[in-house]
């Protein structure tokens, strides 16, 4: 009998990076692999709101949009408290799915599913905007405690549940991110220089960093390790739109007088970035926190050598194929920028185990697993 599992997708169509990126990937994902079970999909979104477009999805997946902000439904539901199950917004349901951290009201005998991408606000609470932090700080543990099972991003972010909060280790599954096959090396020079030009890059060689500005993405560190650089032909291109607490990214910019050599194209569109990866002569990762790290895959899948750091799931992810530095040791992430800039032997082999690495995170494979997590849910 066919399962009918709610989902909200608001992150899907309100958010163009991180998260929302995630969420797009797994619902197209899971359309590939399930024509037989009833997806019903809500999404919170006013009038005249920015939204990206859902993935093409199967006649199984009804989506209904709800003209209203998604802030409404945190007064609502996580702020006042109020019981009104998710339920009479889906329709009737065996179990629902809340992709974004926070686990709304149900019916009584609908099963739940919460994913929790990262704890770094409280790992890492000066990244985030204290009154973010202290709502989340809140909501989250009353939500991992009502979900009959949690979907971790990671085993790290799995032991930050069990250390932090107590949950049992088997109401926790790690589910990894894939990576879209579009991610590959291009190498055309055509559609390099267009995406050069497009982003106004210049000819010069570049480390990449992807990802919004805010603080945990360690961006000052990399402008200063940027500094540290013999090689003074070498720029920064940081892409990635405006988060929060970014104030003293420009700053050192400023400090560091490299107004000419780092460079912020702002959001960058998803069908662009392989190109900025393939282009780039190193890709920079040395964020404090991160619950997965998805672009650090997708450098790999594009060829490109990695530089990331050794905080949170970052090796877990990385495995052998990136050099790893301390996300606060300027001088040690000076050191293996410089290394995978200059050193060719070193390169070739970084680039060869990364292509080896990525073969095993797909999308895919993700999404199989997800089911079988629906599947277990809806026995129960």
């Amino acid at each position: 009998m066919p399962i009918r599992i709610g989902f909200d997708a608001t992150s899907a169509v309100r958010q163009g990076a991180g998260i929302g990126r995630i969420t797009r990937e797994m619902l197209g994902a899971l359309a590939t692999v399930d024509a037989d079970n009833q997806y019903r999909l809500i999404y919170a979104s006013p009038p005249r709101a920015p939204a990206q477009p859902l993935p093409p999805l199967g006649t199984n997946f009804h989506v209904h949009a709800l003209p209203f902000d998604d802030r409404w439904f945190a007064r609502l539901w996580h702020r006042a408290r109020l019981p009104l199950p998710v339920d009479w917004l889906t329709g009737p349901i065996d179990l629902f799915h809340a992709p974004d951290f926070t686990l709304p009201p149900t019916l009584p005998r609908t099963r739940t599913l919460l994913t929790v991408h990262d704890l770094s606000f409280v790992r890492d609470p000066e990244s985030a905007v204290p009154v973010l932090r202290a709502y989340l700080n809140k909501v989250v543990p009353r939500s991992v405690v009502r979900a009959d099972h949690v979907l971790a991003d990671s085993a790290a972010t799995r032991d930050d549940l069990v250390a932090i909060y107590g949950t049992a280790p088997q109401k926790i599954t790690v589910l990894y991110s894939g990576v879209n096959p579009v991610f590959q090396p291009v190498r055309d020079p055509a559609r390099l220089a267009a995406a050069r030009s497009r982003y106004r890059l210049g000819a010069a060689p570049f480390v990449l960093a992807v990802g919004t500005l805010q603080p945990r993405k360690n961006y000052a560190r990399l402008i200063q390790a940027l500094a540290r650089q013999p090689e003074q032909g070498l720029n920064l291109v940081i892409a990635g739109g405006k988060g929060w607490l970014y104030d003293a990214i420009f700053a050192e910019v400023e400090r560091s007088r490299l107004q000419d050599r780092v460079m912020f194209p702002g959001f960058v569109a998803d069908e662009d970035l392989p190109a900025l990866y393939s282009a780039a002569r190193v890709f920079a990762y040395p964020s404090t926190y991160e619950g997965f790290g998805l672009p650090l895959l997708e450098a790999y899948a594009c060829g490109t050598p990695v530089v990331t750091s050794t905080a949170s799931c970052l090796p877990e992810v990385a495995g052998d194929a990136a050099l790893l530095a301390p996300p606060t040791d300027v001088d040690a992430l000076a050191a293996a920028l410089h290394r995978a800039a200059t050193d060719e032997a070193l390169r070739a082999r970084l680039v060869a185990r990364g292509f080896e690495r990525v073969k095993g995170f797909t999308w895919a494979r993700s999404a199989q697993q997800l089911l079988a997590v629906y599947q277990a849910l809806a026995r129960q």
